[in-house]
């Protein structure tokens, strides 16, 4: 009986241990992680002398980028499971405990868009909006990456209007949101070759700059901005997928920006970042006060020309990297903050099922040489019992 229980105790300790540890990895491990994570605090109160005035309107955005959501052809089933798990878990804990208004995926959404068939595109989509699921009041805008519809030698109106059908977004467009201007680019079109669809992108670029310069500076009354839309007084933020022009990500530091090794890799234009040329027109059309990237799967601040701040934003998928990470932002018409809320690192979870396999480990051997030592001692008195009689 006493072997019994002790065969029964063991049972309830491998099965308690393997319990815990994927609970706490699989489910509990965001919550500490996000918890942490705050909105960054901005002053509400209007400018001016007078305090009759409404306070001025925050508006709170989480943006993330990169999730490469696997697909049909090089994605392996434990990879994909793993990993959308992942993400799925993130994503539904931010959306619980930090309640944005509104969520920006700079792209690549999908890491075979660029391929894939009418059927597997169909079941990349529905993976997607469930791991991706979010409340009726949160608004989620998604844009266009390289992943999603090729870089510019693959890209095709089919994939293109597929991708914008789905996702109700364009590649030129201005999401005006609390009186907040967000540029939205379809930034792989902007090859500059006089191609279709580039040709159809710039020209609408062109004409939002139009737009917006009517609204900003120029008189209403004139004669170019009688047919202009408007938008709020308020200087853009460009929202793309590619980076603009920088030489390298040397001067980018922090513990996700690239692995030291690889910061000093000069970078190609129009694969890498964006040409010289596409990055000069979007600053000279637009003057923003902040530009939002992904495309590199690292970190990094950059400032343009001494007055225009650009920030890369890390890959939001554990297969990219091993810390994971998205921004938080709250933006008024006239200002804005920002803040990195951390994932939990992969190296952390296998950490932890290490840890538990070596506990269990370690009750086996120890288990074992208990029944070993019974059996000798067992063996010793029949020994003794065979010799006396």
């Amino acid at each position: 009986m006493p072997g019994l229980n002790g065969k029964w105790s063991s049972l309830i300790f491998v099965v308690w241990t393997v319990s815990c540890a994927f609970i706490f990895c699989e489910y509990l491990i965001y919550y500490p992680a996000i918890f942490q994570c705050s909105w960054p605090e901005m002053d509400r109160a209007p400018s001016g002398e007078s305090r009759d005035r409404e306070p001025v309107p925050i508006l709170r955005a989480l943006i993330l980028s990169d999730t490469h959501l696997l697909g049909a052809i090089r994605g392996h089933w434990f990879d994909k499971l793993r990993r959308e798990w992942q993400m799925e878990r993130a994503f539904q804990t931010a959306m619980w405990l930090l309640r944005p208004e509104v969520v920006f995926i700079l792209g690549d959404v999908f890491d075979e868009g660029k391929w894939s068939s009418t059927k597997d595109w169909d079941d990349d989509v529905r993976r997607f909006r469930k791991m991706f699921r979010h409340p009726r009041d949160t608004e989620l805008i998604v844009l266009i990456g390289n992943h999603d519809i090729g870089f510019h030698s693959e890209m095709n109106w089919y994939k293109l209007h597929r991708f914008e059908k789905v996702f109700n977004v364009t590649s030129a467009t201005m999401a005006t949101r609390k009186g907040v201007n967000f540029l939205l680019v379809n930034s792989v079109a902007l090859h500059g070759d006089g191609c279709a669809i580039c040709q159809a992108v710039e020209t609408e670029l062109l004409r939002l700059s139009q737009d917006l310069n009517c609204s900003l500076e120029a008189d209403p009354m004139a004669e170019d901005c009688r047919d202009a839309r408007w938008f709020p007084f308020s200087r853009p933020i460009i929202l793309q997928h590619f980076p603009l022009y920088r030489v390298s990500d040397a001067t980018c530091t922090g513990q996700d920006a690239s692995p030291p090794g690889q910061r000093h890799l000069l970078f190609k234009e129009q694969y890498d970042v964006l040409s010289k040329e596409a990055s000069r027109k979007l600053l000279w059309w637009f003057q923003p006060r902040l530009i939002l990237s992904g495309h590199t799967h690292s970190a990094c601040e950059f400032l343009h020309a001494n007055k225009y701040p650009e920030i890369s934003v890390p890959s939001f998928s554990w297969r990219n990297r091993n810390n994971p990470s998205f921004i938080l932002g709250s933006f008024s018409s006239a200002s804005y903050m920002l803040s990195k809320c951390f994932l939990p690192e992969e190296s952390t979870v296998i950490a932890v099922y290490c840890s538990a396999g070596a506990a269990i480990l370690l009750l086996l051997v120890l288990l074992n040489l208990h029944t070993v030592r019974c059996t000798l001692q067992l063996a010793g008195c029949l020994l003794a019992k065979h010799k006396y009689v």
